[in-house]
């Protein structure tokens, strides 16, 4: 794993990544598996608890110092906080700095290493690394939004998303008599595929009508976001699917 740097700000993880998207260019968009430079504002600003406005400004304000075809902010000089990212950051090659990036979001290139096919290994480290980002970004959507939906905007939200106990988001009171669950997941598009773990299943299942889906939609152009109560009573239809993953190690004794 690439280390990250120390006392790094928010507003410098979102300096870098315009840094990378303006010297790497559409080549950069791709590197991090996303298809456009739209989804890419959406996703990292929103992942870096920032707004894709932002993402997008930070790439413009490196544009006129790289020979690529847009001349961004080139009728001033570059602010000076710009530019110390810039003399920190601007040696660092397509891979290394795609690294750096994909660790904002809590992705270790050595723990995927572990499992798969080596061949494959490029391709499942762009769509897990991207999975992993939007995967956040849609957590942090939901916390900017929250507090103007009717239904949410007067709970007391308590976010779980790192304790793995089967939803992201706790809420309670604003008229509810008990806690509602609350699950978020994204999507690139306006419509795909959601997939449910089997404890975030049985739990759904155990809640009912306490059990809420929020997902985010539309990364890839203006995101926007639908709720769903109780999913696996409603009109949503899961699909039981089984996958065997192979693991491989090598041990010796001591």
């Amino acid at each position: 794993m690439i280390p990250i740097p120390e006392n790094l700000t928010p507003r410098d993880k979102m300096v870098m990544a315009g840094l990378f998207l303006a010297k790497f260019d559409l080549d950069g968009v791709r590197k991090l598996g996303f298809a456009s430079f739209a989804e890419a504002f959406n996703v990292i600003g929103y992942a870096l608890r920032g707004r894709p406005a932002s993402i997008k400004n930070y790439r413009d304000e490196f544009d006129p110092l790289f020979p690529n075809r847009r001349k961004g902010w080139h009728k001033r000089q570059t602010r000076d906080y710009c530019m110390k990212v810039f003399e920190s950051y601007k040696h660092l090659d397509l891979n290394t700095f795609a690294a750096l990036l994909r660790s904002f979001f809590g992705y270790d290139a050595d723990i995927l290493s572990e499992i798969g096919d080596e061949r494959a290994s490029e391709r499942k480290e762009s769509v897990f690394a991207l999975r992993l980002a939007t995967g956040l970004a849609a957590e942090h959507y939901f916390e900017s939004v929250q507090p103007t939906i009717p239904e949410f905007r007067s709970c007391f939200v308590e976010n779980l998303t790192r304790l793995g106990c089967g939803y992201d988001y706790r809420l309670t009171g604003g008229g509810f008599e008990d806690f509602v669950a609350l699950e978020v997941k994204g999507l690139t598009g306006k419509n795909g595929s959601v997939s449910f773990t089997p404890k975030e299943h049985a739990v759904a299942a155990d809640l009912g009508e306490r059990f809420v889906l929020f997902v985010v939609k539309n990364f890839s152009e203006k995101p926007f976001h639908e709720i769903y109560r109780n999913p696996i009573a409603g009109g949503l239809h899961f699909k039981k699917r089984k996958r065997i993953t192979v693991h491989i190690s090598w041990v010796t004794k001591v």
